[in-house]
């Protein structure tokens, strides 16, 4: 085999290149460490060499960085040379993923595909062939579509609970009125295409929640909050269909479902604790324990004459009420 000059006196630097990277991605050398760790035959680079290789390194687009609190070098931002080895169920849910954050759409669907996309990139060409072969799943989900207030809103908002940073905006409530508001920011939650922030209000010394697309000049504040050790966004949405209305002490609200959507019924878990019971014929009854009856209401309304509310009377009347209203318009 015929070595080219070229080849051949680049070749110690190139394995000690290799060996550099390697190195840097492990996140534990110092600077000295280094030179040990590319050491040919026992021969350490000089500082010089070692400098010229991370600039090279560096030019090529390796994203390499000093870290003066661990006093070593490593890759930012997540970036490493090893490849993920993914089994086919989570090469599943990469693919499921990339199209859940597809059917999103907007900030937080652009967000999933970057995070998914540098998986792939990770995993190697086998998982990319995989993941652009197309989605085995379709989501129906309804696209986020904030306007540019909104867009600007969630991005000091999300940035300020990251922060832990107190936010100062105005706010259009659902009766067209407006407020200036002062929040500390918990979370975040999802429900038919908006986005509410579930903060702790200020001013009414209590949680709130707050429709994105309503928030305006939204200004992070100096001041800083520690969010509450048992406040968990999960919990605090779980009595709520939406996950946005908290009206006072939850309930529980029995319906029953017809045979032929019981199945269905049992599958849509629209709120956290609810109790299952099988009757005679196929039918089921379902008590949702909710934080918020008319919301329940207005979600039974959904399943139409194959639903019906059962306790307690004033929910059951509420539903007449509506039913009735409804019946007039047609």
């Amino acid at each position: 085999m015929t070595v080219s000059l070229e080849t051949a006196t680049n070749e110690p630097r190139i394995v000690a290149l290799v060996r550099l990277l390697n190195a840097i991605d492990e996140g534990t050398h110092s600077f000295e460490d280094l030179k040990h760790r590319i050491a040919e035959g026992g021969k350490r680079p000089s500082t010089r060499s070692l400098r010229r290789y991370l600039s090279i390194l560096a030019e090529a687009g390796f994203p390499l960085h000093f870290d003066r609190a661990t006093n070593s070098y490593r890759f930012a931002g997540g970036y490493s040379l090893k490849r993920l080895d993914l089994s086919s169920g989570e090469l599943f849910g990469l693919v499921a993923l990339r199209s859940l954050g597809a059917s999103i759409g907007g900030t937080i669907g652009a967000s999933i595909d970057e995070a998914t996309e540098k998986l792939v990139g990770t995993a190697g060409r086998s998982a990319r062939a995989h993941v652009e072969s197309g989605s085995p799943v379709a989501f129906r989900l309804p696209e986020i579509a904030l306007d540019q207030h909104g867009q600007r809103a969630f991005s000091r908002l999300s940035a300020a609970e990251r922060a832990s940073r107190s936010v100062r905006f105005s706010y259009l409530d659902k009766d067209r009125k407006r407020s200036v508001r002062t929040i500390d920011p918990y979370g975040f939650v999802i429900h038919a295409g908006r986005i509410y922030c579930v903060g702790f209000d200020h001013d009414r010394r209590d949680k709130r929640t707050f429709a994105l697309d309503n928030v305006s000049d939204a200004d992070v504040l100096g001041s800083t909050f520690v969010k509450p050790a048992d406040f968990r966004i999960e919990e605090y949405t779980a009595g709520s269909i939406s996950g946005v209305l908290h009206g006072g002490e939850p309930r529980d609200v029995t319906v029953e479902f017809a045979p032929r959507v019981a199945k269905a019924a049992i599958a849509a878990r629209v709120v956290e604790e609810r109790r299952v019971e099988h009757r005679p014929g196929g039918s089921v009854r379902i008590a949702y324990r909710v934080a918020d009856g008319d919301e329940l209401v207005r979600w039974v309304l959904g399943w139409g004459a194959q639903a019906e509310i059962i306790s307690p009377p004033d929910i059951r009347a509420r539903i007449a009420e509506l039913s009735r209203e409804i019946a007039e318009k047609y």
